[in-house]
């Protein structure tokens, strides 16, 4: 039997839990774990929720065989395709996520990486954004070189977006054209030009819970701390198209045993948000304190006037988280 109270008790100290202590709480009846994950997050964290928005700034014709993405061009899915957007585009879309009460704004684009040019006209966009706006500047541009980071903090950028999308151990099984040391790599290459990092990944890929609760401690070990959790929107035409959707249950599980393991992050949740019934509204309860608002890349969010509802509605203050 999980001894949950007294893993709960040393979290709520500082502490921190096992991998085995993790795989026990997927055993625990729900209700009890997702109580005491709730009350981890309002110590560990406080009331502070961060929100951010992003832009789908270059979209398709990816070289990379990600089975999950529909921008892959090795799938068949039906989505818009255009080269990086012009510099007025991106900081208009840059000026309605801070009306629309986001913190952060986060560039996005398709591709392994970025070529000189495009890296050039991101930094141009980036400095204009943040000269303009009281956001901080986010990106999520491949997998760059210490000197490609180093030009965007110099431009304004503050934070590098890279997930590790799932385990060392199940990458493989998601994509090939890249390794999960290749992203590993690339934060650090990030944290030594200056930059802070946001990494996280998707659930309902085929992976087990043990595969998630991996993730999780590759995360801790790597010391990040704004975390984006997606859950999978299974889209036509990817190799991914007939997965299994997660139970709102089983999200709810995976946010709760996150917060054991990563006590002070920023557990953000990201795509397929729009998936659960109650949009969020109890993983944020039990446990979640970010989300990103709006659009994601190739499908539709939910509107921040909705989040800011939401967020108001469970005591949350919107502020970065850190």
């Amino acid at each position: 039997m999980c001894a949950l109270e007294d893993l709960k008790k040393r979290v709520l100290r500082g502490g921190l839990i096992s991998a085995g202590e993790a795989a026990c709480l997927c055993r625990v009846p729900l209700a009890s774990l997702c109580a005491a994950a709730a009350e981890i997050r309002e110590k560990r964290c406080g009331s502070g929720f961060d929100l951010c928005a992003i832009v789908n700034a270059k979209s398709g014709r990816c070289s990379e065989d990600c089975k999950f993405c529909a921008q892959s061009g090795r799938c068949t899915a039906d989505i818009s395709e255009y080269p990086l957007l012009p510099e007025e585009a991106v900081v208009a879309a840059a000026h309605a996520a801070e009306a629309g009460g986001a913190l952060r704004f986060s560039l996005v684009t398709s591709g392994g990486r970025l070529s000189d040019e495009e890296l050039a006209l991101v930094c141009r966009c980036a400095a204009r954004i943040k000269s303009e706006t009281g956001l901080s500047v986010c990106a999520s541009l491949g997998l760059l070189a210490a000197p490609q980071f180093a030009a965007l903090r110099e431009a304004g950028v503050e934070r590098i977006h890279n997930n590790l999308e799932s385990s060392e151990k199940f990458f493989p099984n998601i994509c090939t054209t890249h390794s999960w040391r290749e992203k590993t790599a690339a934060i650090a290459a990030a944290r030594s030009a200056g930059l802070s990092v946001c990494s996280g990944g998707i659930i309902g890929l085929g992976e087990t819970m043990e595969d998630r609760i991996d993730m999780a401690f590759e995360l801790r070990a790597l010391g990040i701390r704004s975390v984006p959790l997606n859950v999978l929107n299974p889209i036509a035409g990817t190799p991914f198209a007939k997965n299994r959707p997660l139970t709102d249950e089983e999200i709810l599980r995976t946010v709760a045993i996150y917060r054991f393991i990563l006590p002070e992050a920023a557990i953000r949740l990201a795509g397929g948000r729009g998936l659960l019934s109650d949009r969020g509204y109890s993983c944020f309860k039990y446990g979640a304190n970010a989300a990103i608002t709006g659009d994601m890349l190739t499908t539709a969010g939910i509107s921040p006037q909705k989040d800011r509802e939401m967020i108001a509605s469970l005591g949350f203050e919107v502020r970065k988280d850190g």
